[in-house]
């Protein structure tokens, strides 16, 4: 995917923490940051989408009331 440029403003501390992480690492100043940003991105989409869980019915209305029991029987609790 082609890189487009832009322009962010940060704090020299983090700035000096970017470029010690580059200096000790085969990463530049400029791959830190983009790794930075998508991460951010990613988790910030990921908290805005739903969870999509599938629902589950087990026909047992007494399982939620016997979910330590069945733990306990299987040696999880």
């Amino acid at each position: 995917m082609p890189l487009k440029r832009t322009m962010v403003y940060a704090e020299a501390d983090d700035l000096a923490v970017i470029k010690d992480a580059a200096s000790r690492s085969d990463a530049s100043e400029a791959e830190i940051i983009r790794e930075a940003i998508h991460l951010a991105a990613m988790r910030l989409r990921r908290r805005s989408e739903p969870l999509r869980l599938r629902r589950f019915a087990s026909g047992d209305p007494t399982l939620a009331a016997r979910t330590e029991e069945i733990l306990a029987e299987d040696g999880a609790a």
